[in-house]
């Protein structure tokens, strides 16, 4: 997984789901353009299709309020015309027409959206990293230490397959990873790989000295 670029498709009202869904997808080293963020941030529709012509995926929010959206029926559209996968994320019975009618989606469960996201990521780290014969794809997120004037790379690696980490989650297990400098335990969500908490390394460390 190096470089790969995720385009996403929805409608404006859609924007805060938009970012609920995607946003732990976001910490994985891989692009992800929110159609609406690109444009407010002052991008044009014309950078935009350079983003989209770009993408190997295109994910298509499809809700009541994108119905009538003409821009995402072009935008998936136009992926199809240039053989981009296109993965639907649509709300209970709002249907998927034209191009995407037989293409297999995921449900958007707005009751959970730790279990949405997590069916977005099996998706997404099959497409982009495909299994190998004997192997898992190797996903991570690599964030600077949050301790104060520590600030050194730490890396979560994902080696555990989809099933493993949905098993971990439904017995309340974490994930976790720590920082090679001072210490300090980061814990994740294995579901969704959502940031849970930090454990300071010389916190631990007391605790263990009074404890012995």
């Amino acid at each position: 997984m190096s470089g790969e670029q995720v385009f996403v498709s929805h409608a404006p009202d859609d924007l805060s789901l938009v970012q609920d869904l995607f946003s732990t997808v976001k910490n994985f080293p891989f692009g992800v353009h929110i159609t609406l963020e690109e444009i407010e941030s002052g991008r044009f529709r014309k950078r935009l299709e350079g983003r989209l012509a770009n993408s190997d995926v295109v994910v298509a929010i499809l809700t009541e309020d994108a119905t009538d959206n003409t821009w995402i029926d072009q935008e998936i559209g136009y992926a199809v015309a240039k053989g981009i996968l296109v993965l639907p994320l649509s709300d209970e019975g709002v249907s998927r027409r034209g191009y995407i009618s037989d293409v297999e989606g995921v449900t958007i469960d707005r009751n959970n959206l730790s279990f949405t996201i997590f069916n977005l990521l099996c998706r997404l780290r099959s497409e982009l990293a495909p299994l190998g014969a004997l192997s898992v794809p190797n996903w991570y997120i690599r964030f600077p230490c949050t301790v104060p004037d520590c600030g050194h790379p730490v890396t979560l690696e994902l080696e555990q397959g989809q099933t493993k980490l949905w098993k971990l989650h439904a017995h309340g297990k974490y994930l976790t990873t720590s920082c090679e400098v001072c210490e300090s335990t980061y814990y994740f969500n294995p579901a969704t790989i959502g940031f849970l908490g930090r454990e300071d390394g010389i916190s631990r460390q007391s605790a263990s000295r009074s404890r012995s």
